[in-house]
């Protein structure tokens, strides 16, 4: 593809000793990146350069995306949703290495400012979209923990990787009254009722820490503590959807969090992780007001909690 400028889409967290499946704000951030350069346009042509990636690409991959037009980009949860005028809706997951690149004509402009070059390692680009727009988008995946489906949008409410996911955190169904139901009975701790995607789908580890922090709510209080007898919302509970939209939001304008590796769309290094308040700061004072407490770190569910357990009740 001589004469293409590449442009890095994004780079999924790498953090600890391992990877972190990117969560919700990451995934709007991709998506938001790869809009303008899929919706509306059409796929000249799709390059499969191996069976699949976490699964086996299905026989009719690549003949069911070429000449389509992509009518919509969507998400749910940590999904990627493409849309096309077939009828069909193709179905991404980024794993826990992947990422997408956008290569465009030199020369053309697109929204997003997408101007970082992107790797010289082309050995993981597992999958090549070419449009009729002249754009190449690529998905690169060195753990080839991702995946990628075709399912017919009649059949999408059935598809078993879809189906029992929660509500959308940010949509108008997530508000106290449903967690509050949702928990009610639950004997798990709070965080874990949180990181389960049936209760609410698209939270992860890091912006769960945050949020329970910010609400002032420990990790280890028992989910059921947002509903009163009545199955009513606590204040708990009306704090902690408060909590979460605000994180949430602050960190897709940020642009995702960008821990160690990640990129955001534009190829930009995130800067949500600057205003974290109390995740992957050990140690450190407590940044509530007047609180004089100190940042912990212990192992909740095989994930990395950073709490405050003095105003964290």
């Amino acid at each position: 593809m001589r004469g293409l400028t590449a442009r890095l889409i994004c780079r999924v967290l790498l953090f600890d000793n391992g990877y972190l499946m990117p969560e919700l704000p990451e995934v709007e951030t991709v998506r938001r990146g790869l809009q303008p350069v899929m919706e509306g346009q059409r796929i000249a042509r799709v390059e499969t350069r191996r069976d699949g990636l976490r699964f086996p690409f299905q026989k009719d991959f690549v003949s069911r995306l070429e000449g389509r037009v992509v009518a919509g980009l969507g998400r749910r949860a940590k999904y990627l949703m493409a849309d096309m005028d077939s009828g069909d809706v193709l179905l991404m997951h980024l794993g826990m290495s992947g990422s997408f690149r956008v290569m465009l004509p030199e020369g053309e402009s697109t929204p997003g400012d997408f101007h970082y070059p992107r790797s010289e390692n082309r050995t993981h680009d597992h999958v090549v979209f070419y449009m009729a727009s002249g754009a190449m988008i690529s998905f690169n995946d060195p753990r080839r923990f991702g995946y990628m489906k075709i399912i017919p949008r009649a059949e999408i409410e059935a598809e078993p990787l879809l189906r029992g996911l929660g509500p959308e955190p940010l949509g108008n169904e997530f508000d106290a009254a449903m967690l509050a139901h949702a928990c009610a009975d639950k004997k798990t701790s709070l965080k874990a009722a949180l990181l389960d995607q049936r209760v609410v789908a698209g939270l992860g580890n890091i912006y769960v820490c945050e949020a329970l922090f910010r609400s002032h709510l420990s990790p280890k209080r028992q989910a059921s503590t947002l509903a009163d007898r009545k199955d009513a919302p606590t204040d708990h509970a009306k704090r902690l959807v408060s909590s979460i939209h605000t994180v949430l939001n602050a960190a897709i304008k940020a642009g995702g969090s960008s821990l160690r590796d990640h990129r955001q769309t534009d190829g930009e290094l995130g800067y949500f992780q600057h205003s974290f308040l109390v995740y992957d700061r050990e140690s450190e004072p407590c940044k509530t007001p007047k609180c004089k407490g100190t940042v912990k770190r212990f192992t909740q569910n095989g994930r990395s909690t950073f709490w405050c357990p003095v105003c964290q009740k």
